[in-house]
């Protein structure tokens, strides 16, 4: 049967079970949306294409599918470009459609043309100009087969207008997960053994997990590895979840703004056991005094991830599910006699530093964010999503939230990008219109996609955002503090934010506001019982920072672990 290019697509992208795509139209892509029109596919219009790039990868984070956002030439494709750079740093299966001049006019300057596959090239998985009807259906499998396989990460497919536009013949083929063998990324067996060899010869083990067990579906595995090992478990902020914090053995988060126990257990560990781990600079410190006394297993599905910062003692290459599940198969026949008595005076260490120097801030007249993040974990349940921006509000989230299930915390990890928590927010909460979805946020990086409220409300999408309201640029302005003598150049934002609550009306939603600690529970109660899309605004302590914290080029145990403080 003939079909035109835009009916190839949709039907490709139905094959693949896509059933909800994140867009914003324009010239370049009408015939899409005209047959999107007549397609039982769900489109989320946004209000910005960046909107539209990390919903997508909000939706793909949150559910475990891939994500697809719609967008048109030019504007449209290189305002996607900072949401594809934050899916491929946290590797994110993300497909990104964008639309293009006709072929004969690419390279001539033509209205709304950009050369979106050079400019993203360095930060994509792969990407794809189409410059025939008759490459398109194969193109769109091959997408979505690169954007879900091994490490997972964002593919751009380019899509020009004439390609669109043209008739060809049509036969269905196998879609990206059938007619084809999957890699499977089996550990050595030799290298196994030797693992458990190290684990069983340990004396002060720590397991040090990363995005990729959560990206694997491997927090079941973990969970029985690290109990059957009575290991303590760590964490990189994209690890967060992937064990449960409520779990003796957990350790929180480690790095620049981890736990003072997290810091001086890796700092004091004999064997340090890393899964999914790219030993980014926020979580080694000063390479050359990380994990000093510590061998190091290092497994991860991408070999160009492994002794790439850190050199490691023993490097297994698998998907982190496949190597836990063989671990525990193996240390289950070889036995761990004694293990608990073997751990006892390590875990007594643990205990120690627990109590030396726990996670606390001191509540005075005005509101502490760490409390409003300590409150909102009381009010919510297991599966509540949270999604954070990027800043002081990020990392109160990770410190003072206990999550105890995988993709329940969403957050820009390896980029670092202001503006990702709203947006990722909805496509969570369109991937699970069940569940409650809270973005934490802080005054100035919710600014910066709040044009998509009127996604939210026009959806009827309950997202909720908590905004913790210093009048700063916070993260930048404790730096300033710390290391500029106070010159506060340009992050001091007070009288210049706009009355949220007034805000949220304006777009149709719910706004509400205080400034007294005493009522900060009953805010957030409000807020989450109340239907639709709402605005909480917490007007917090104006200069309170994040600690513990790891100065740059310090080593982990160089901690203040609070203002003027340190070890």
């Amino acid at each position: 049967m003939k079909l035109k290019g835009a009916q190839i697509l949709i039907r490709s992208l139905m094959d693949e079970g896509v059933d909800t795509i994140f867009g914003y139209p324009g010239g370049s892509v009408l015939d899409i949306y005209d047959e999107l029109f007549k397609s039982p596919m769900r489109h989320i219009l946004v209000r910005h294409e960046q909107g539209a790039a990390h919903a997508a990868d909000g939706y793909a984070r949150a559910s475990g599918r891939t994500g697809v956002c719609l967008v048109t030439s030019g504007p449209g494709a290189t305002n996607t470009v900072t949401g594809i750079a934050t899916a491929f740093l946290d590797s994110i299966p993300m497909v990104v459609l964008t639309g293009q001049v006709p072929t004969p006019f690419i390279g001539t300057d033509a209205f709304q043309e950009a050369d979106i596959t050079g400019i993203t090239r360095p930060c994509t998985k792969h990407n794809f100009l189409v410059r025939r009807v008759d490459e398109l259906a194969k193109t769109i499998r091959e997408a979505f087969y690169i954007a879900g396989s091994g490490r997972p990460g964002p593919v751009l497919v380019d899509l020009p207008k004439d390609v669109i536009q043209a008739v060809t013949e049509y036969r269905e083929g196998p879609t990206s997960g059938s007619g084809r063998k999957t890699p499977v990324y089996l550990p050595d067996a030799a290298d196994m053994e030797q693992a458990v060899e190290m684990i069983k010869a340990a004396r002060n083990p720590v397991v040090l997990v990363g995005g990729g067990v959560i990206r694997s579906q491997a927090s079941a595995e973990l969970t029985e590895f690290a109990r059957k090992v009575k290991t303590p478990v760590a964490s990189t902020l994209m690890g967060l979840g992937a064990f449960p914090a409520d779990d003796s053995l957990w350790l929180g988060m480690v790095g620049m703004h981890g736990t003072y126990y997290a810091n001086m257990a890796v700092s004091n560990t004999d064997l340090l056991i890393t899964m999914g781990v790219r030993f980014s600079d926020r979580v080694t410190g000063n390479i050359s005094t990380f994990a000093p006394k510590a061998k190091i297993i290092q497994v991860d599905i991408d070999a160009a991830s492994i002794n790439k910062n850190v050199l490691v003692h023993l490097p297994i290459v698998s998907d982190c599910k496949t190597a836990l599940a063989q671990l525990n198969g193996m240390l289950g026949k070889n036995g761990l006699q004694g293990i608990r008595d073997i751990r006892r005076e390590w875990l007594g260490s643990i205990e120690k530093w627990k109590l030396e120097g726990p996670l606390t801030y001191c509540q005075g007249g005005a509101i502490k964010p760490q409390m409003v993040i300590e409150k909102l974990n009381g009010l919510t349940k297991r599966d509540s999503i949270i999604t954070t921006e990027v800043g002081q509000n990020q990392m109160w989230t990770a410190q003072f939230y206990r999550f105890t299930e995988p993709n329940t915390f969403l957050t820009s990890g390896g980029l670092g990008t202001m503006g990702f928590g709203f947006p990722a927010a909805i496509g969570a909460q369109v991937a699970f219109p069940d569940r409650l979805v809270v973005d934490v946020a802080g005054d100035g990086s919710i600014q910066m996609n709040i044009q998509e409220l009127a996604t939210a409300v026009n959806y009827d999408l309950p997202v909720k955002v908590v905004i913790l309201n210093n009048g700063y640029l916070g993260m930048v302005r404790q730096w300033q503090e710390l290391f500029y003598e106070k010159r506060y150049s340009h992050t001091n934002i007070s009288g210049h934010v706009p009355d949220f609550v007034k805000l949220a009306e304006a777009y149709g939603a719910v706004g509400l506001r205080t400034s007294k600690p005493e009522e900060v529970e009953e805010t957030l109660l409000k807020g989450l019982e109340t239907p639709g899309p709402v605005i909480m605004d917490f007007i917090v302590e104006a200069e309170e920072g994040v600690y513990p914290m790891v100065n740059p080029g310090g080593a982990l145990t160089e901690m203040q672990l609070c203002r003027g403080t340190g070890l």
